[in-house]
């Protein structure tokens, strides 16, 4: 193997960044709940930090990237990591150590089950969410990255999906609204965010940790690294003002929270097209971003949907349409390793995209439902109305985030 520090280097940096994204996820749900529920929030995304590390250690990046088995998953051959030592080249780039691939497709794994958290806030136990953490990983998870990067149907088909809108976003969205159909309404309704700042801390976070993400994806250093970082920015930044005129508009005020929800939607919806579009695409893509996913919150209140953080609307409906998109403006005079999409003459390709999304949207929905439903026969998946009532944080985990002053002896 000949190794390329540069190249090294950069995705240890990037692998360092998608990390950092999820205590910016827990800072983002965290500021978005009521006082009394913020730990319990949280837990969810910094306890993936740990669990889906000892199961991707054990066997999770063994069914993502060993083998073929129907085009579906991969097989045990790696598992323990087995296989990955100092001389064993990256299968993406030959000049990356396997260890840095491995270490950040793991940083991906880490992150996607913990935004689904955000749909069920209040509502479930802890014990139930890790066993809803482990077998979303192993049934919904691991299969698509198989599909989609690991060689598997999809890629064989010749779905593009640049850094998650379908592996990342898409199927977690889904999973989410399973969710909330399943857990149904909270009991108490909390009485919005309880920290704004908090909010704007974690979406910082999450913003810069982005770059990562998608710049990363590209597995090297070249113009294609550089246009998904700018096409990232760019998107989330016009989705970000575009949600916020759409807010002034519908509310007569300008909503900072609205700024910070509408930038996360344009990070989401343009993850699958980073490194495949122009930049002018990528503002087409942030201002669709901020509409869709505006009226996709909007018609989740209508419905009287209780996703709690909008994990649906931001990040289900974001990378559908992030996907759909890209079929329909992939360039290959911005990524000659990609193709062309629907305005160049390639409808083969948009109908593939469409394909594969649906595909993706449906077995996440089913299967999260379903599985919630045979977790509920082992462990309660809901917290009853009582302990709702109470301090969730001091009845699940015997700590408050904050102390009153009714608190202090």
């Amino acid at each position: 193997m000949h190794l390329d520090t540069g190249n090294t280097g950069f995705m240890l940096l990037c692998s360092s960044l998608v990390m950092l994204m999820t205590p910016g996820l827990a800072f983002f749900y965290g500021g978005l709940v009521g006082r009394k529920s913020v730990l319990s929030i949280m837990i969810q995304s910094f306890v993936s930090m740990g669990w889906t590390t000892v199961i991707w250690y054990f066997f999770g990046y063994s069914l993502c990237f060993s083998g073929d088995v129907g085009g579906i998953i991969g097989n045990l051959n790696m598992s323990f990591l087995k296989g990955v030592d100092l001389m064993a080249p990256s299968p993406i780039n030959p000049s990356i150590p396997l260890i840095v691939f491995v270490a950040y497709q793991m940083m991906f794994a880490i992150i996607t089950p913990a935004l689904i958290s955000g749909a069920f806030t209040h509502r479930v136990t802890f014990k139930a969410y890790m066993l809803f953490l482990t077998f979303w990983l192993i049934f919904v998870y691991f299969p698509f990255v198989h599909m989609v990067w690991g060689g598997g149907l999809f890629q064989q088909w010749g779905v593009l999906d640049f850094a998650g809108g379908i592996v990342v976003h898409n199927i977690a969205g889904m999973a989410a609204l399973a969710s909330v159909l399943y857990v149904g309404k909270r009991k108490v309704i909390e009485r919005g965010p309880h920290s704004i700042p908090l909010v704007a801390l974690g979406t910082g976070l999450l913003w810069f940790g982005w770059y990562g993400f998608n710049a990363g994806s590209e597995f090297r250093v070249d113009s294609v690294t550089a246009i998904a970082f700018l096409n990232t920015d760019i998107a989330a930044s016009f989705a970000a003002v575009t949600w916020l005129l759409m807010d002034w508009m519908s509310s007569k005020k300008p909503k900072f929270l609205g700024l910070l929800t509408g930038a996360v939607a344009g990070l989401a919806t343009i993850t699958p097209a980073a490194g495949f579009v122009s930049p002018t695409t990528a503002v087409i893509i942030g201002v669709i971003a901020g509409i869709v996913c505006w009226y996709a919150v909007s018609l989740k209140n209508k419905l009287k949907l209780d996703d709690a953080l909008d994990v649906w609307g931001v990040h289900g409906v974001g990378g559908l349409i992030g996907v759909i998109l890209l079929g329909v403006f992939a360039s290959t005079a911005f990524n000659p390793a990609g193709t062309d999409g629907l305005i160049a003459g390639n409808g083969k390709f948009f109908l593939i995209q469409c394909l594969a999304v649906i595909i993706s949207s449906v077995w996440a929905f089913s299967f999260t439902y379903g599985m919630l439903w045979i977790i509920d026969k082992i462990t309660p998946v809901k917290v009853d109305t009582a302990k709702q009532q109470s301090d969730l944080d001091e009845f699940l985990h015997g700590e408050q985030a904050y102390i009153g002053e009714d608190d202090i002896l």
